[in-house]
């Protein structure tokens, strides 16, 4: 029997669901869960899967919804469907799986109607008791959907089917399900709540943690023959992926209906059987919202491991093709643990570590550049977030697009975590982030504080404090994070990294307009052209003669070159096509925000060449020597017309031995690596106070 309160609002669809204590003998197949002690120990498995829903409540213009549902317990979420666009009976049929310590706290489901760029509007909810399902038996379940504030609305139905199932407890490695890794910065608090109580049991049994299974590899090659959704027969689309919480946007394509993306990406697979990638491509419209172009599906469970697989995906509700490269791989080296266990103390893990990453292992698997080890120890004097005068907080360690927490700790200005996180390195410019936030119920986690380290600044085995900066890593905030990191890379495959593309964060917030963040992007910009003009007067000083000595070294130097090789000097006319603003009046705001974005794109290019030869980065100043003296022997012994010759072939010939290779430029490539200006300030770490410490403070009043 399931038993439905209706003044519990938030649920839509049909689900279905599984539950598996984990502990503790249960009684037999059919046999109820009410019988069960609710001070019972043992841990159940929630498996649901979200069917439909039926009759929604409509909250569009348009009489229809966006509707898409949240699961929670004990106020935190623990699931999130997918978004059903323009559908009062939308079919998820979506699973989910959640480990329950007790079954006290009932299951809401809430409903929303996703408002792209405003608040979601609610649609109503309904809660499940836990206590009244049957064990090992498939309960199909109808959920009235109720609003507290208006309960005699009708709001639709939702649809599940659940399963309770007991297990016999055992000692075994804590495994993080998908829906308990930080997809996003919104559903950070709901998975700590969960990771908490894991994190515990780890504790206790003194083992480390591997959080997902594998590495999901996409490219985006391209699209054909897609949907016209613009009045001149054209679109601007762009594609979303979302695997769980795991999203990433393309970029978009302006004015076509082929698009060619060649866009690379990963995600985590934590789940054995795989899981499915939902992806929908749109058509971006300035000032409005976008138009939806048709959506698919990838079923990784379908694809086979260490292989790649080139789909041709037709796209439902719509028209056209999108062509994907998708491959499974094992999992990296990611990992959380106590503190009293760590890889670098244990020996025979240190020598593996380094025998991995030794100079004689150059050519095995160049993406695994390094290991990187992470002790999140304490933060000392931080924000108070809470009407209490105290914080609740947990901390986010993210190297690229690997974010791991720690467990909170309530009530607390000076927390200790003690935790060791474990990172498979494939850039070693990349930048490692520590976020400290406070946790709160219902709301998003307020910032505390950040710093960002880059892995070629760290220094091995040192425990320092770190002083935590604000969101824009501009300044200091109050309070610090003691953080122990080791770095253990290889040099060589590093160089050779440098010279591919960047990984791109998925789940960045976009660029927003700045009136303060556009003048200092002009300034910056200012700089960059006035240092090209004082060049180019210093070219033509050397024409009138001003110094005869530098004029006759200039002289001589052309003379020299003009003498080995003959070059001609074509000059491209470029056509500037001049945007109709008339008719794009309503965009003014998005034209900003891209000439914003275009100005600091030239000003880091021009500051990432001047901090290259300041030795901002030792690594990437020797990299640059080293090639340029490998190219100066090269061209000793070789004539420059066989080097120009070689190149062209390649490049020309790239496409021919690679389809569906990846553009880019390794000039670019090792400039993306070099940090601008401002980056620089956001990378500079900052000295501590030693006033402010608790411990300090402590001792002067003992005094």
């Amino acid at each position: 029997m399931v038993i439905l309160l209706p003044q519990l609002p938030k649920s839509l669809g049909l689900l279905s669901f599984t539950i598996v204590p984990m502990k503790g003998k249960i009684n037999t197949v059919g046999t109820s869960n009410a019988d069960v002690p609710l001070a019972d120990p043992g841990m159940y498995q929630l498996d649901i899967t979200l069917r439909r829903g039926q009759s929604l409540a409509a909250r569009d213009r348009g009489g229809t919804s966006d509707p898409y549902v949240k699961f929670k317990i004990g106020r935190k979420e623990v699931f999130r469907s997918k978004i059903i666009h323009k559908n009062l009976n939308p079919v998820w049929e979506e699973k989910a799986c959640i480990l329950i310590d007790h079954l006290r706290e009932p299951l809401y489901i809430k409903v929303f109607d996703y408002d792209f760029g405003l608040q979601d509007d609610f649609m109503g909810s309904a809660f499940l008791d836990l206590t009244q399902l049957d064990l090992n038996r498939s309960t199909d379940v109808t959920l009235t959907l109720k609003d507290p504030h208006y309960p005699d609305h009708d709001l639709g139905i939702i649809l599940l089917s659940v399963i309770l199932t007991p297990k016999e407890g055992e000692s075994r490695d804590v495994e993080l399900s998908e829906n308990e890794v930080v997809g996003s910065y919104f559903s950070v608090k709901s998975f700590f709540w969960r990771f908490q109580t894991q994190s515990l049991r780890l504790s206790d049994q003194h083992r480390k943690s591997h959080l997902w299974r594998g590495i999901v590899s996409i490219t985006l090659i391209e699209g054909r023959d897609l949907k016209a959704m613009d009045s001149n027969g054209l679109s601007d689309p762009y594609v979303k992926f979302r695997l769980g919480h795991q999203k990433y946007k393309s970029k978009i394509m302006p004015k076509t209906l082929n698009p060619q993306w060649r866009e690379q990406f990963d995600f985590h697979l934590y789940e054995e059987r795989g899981g499915i990638i939902d992806i929908t491509a749109w058509d971006k419209d300035a000032g409005k919202r976008d138009d939806f172009i048709g959506r698919c599906q990838v079923d990784l469970s379908s694809l086979s491991r260490e292989q790649t697989h080139k789909l041709e995906l037709q796209l439902e509700e719509g028209e056209g093709h999108l062509v994907l490269l998708v491959t499974l791989t094992a999992s990296a080296t990611v990992s959380i643990s106590d503190l009293s266990v760590n890889s670098l103390e244990d020996q025979k893990e240190r020598e593996e570590i380094l025998k991995r990453y030794s100079p004689l292992r150059i050519f095995h698997n160049l993406k695994d550049v390094g290991f990187l080890q992470v002790k999140v120890i304490r933060a000392e004097g931080l924000m108070a977030a809470d009407v209490t005068g105290k914080s609740d907080p947990f901390c986010v360690v993210e190297l690229n697009n690997d974010r791991l927490l720690t467990h909170t700790v309530y009530k607390n200005l000076n927390p200790e975590w003690n935790k060791v996180f474990t990172f498979n390195i494939k850039d070693i410019h990349s930048v490692l982030e520590v976020t400290v936030y406070d946790e709160d119920r219902d709301r998003s986690a307020d910032f505390l504080g950040k710093v960002a380290i880059p892995l070629l600044s760290i220094q091995n085995g040192e425990q320092k404090a770190y002083v935590l900066k604000n969101k824009q890593l501009t300044g200091p905030t109050k309070g610090v994070i003691y953080l122990e990191i080791d770095v253990i890379f290889n040099a060589v495959k590093a160089s050779l990294r440098t010279l591919i593309p960047k990984e791109q964060k998925y789940i960045e917030e976009e660029n927003r307009l700045s009136k303060q963040l556009l003048l200092r992007n002009f300034i910056r910009t200012k700089r960059c052209v006035m240092v090209l003009v004082n060049a180019a007067y210093y070219v033509n000083s050397c024409f009138d003669w001003d110094s005869p000595p530098r004029s006759l070294a200039a002289f001589v130097v052309v003379e020299d070159m003009l003498e080995d090789e003959e070059e001609e000097d074509d000059k491209d006319d470029k056509d500037s096509e001049k945007k109709g603003f008339i008719n794009k009046i309503y965009a003014i705001q998005e034209v900003c925000v891209s000439v914003q974005n275009i100005l600091d794109e030239v000003a880091s290019f021009g500051e990432r060449i001047k901090n290259t030869f300041n030795w901002t980065v030792p690594f990437l100043s020797w990299l640059a020597i080293v090639a340029l003296c490998v190219f100066t022997i090269i061209l000793y012994f070789v004539p420059l017309r066989y080097i120009v010759l070689v190149w062209g072939i390649n490049k020309f010939t790239k496409k021919l031995r690679s389809p569906y290779a990846i553009d880019n430029n390794e000039l670019l490539d090792f400039l993306s690596r070099v940090p601008s200006d401002v980056q620089v300030v956001q990378y500079q770490e900052l000295k501590p106070d030693p006033s402010h410490s608790p411990y300090k403070r402590k001792k002067n009043n003992l005094g």
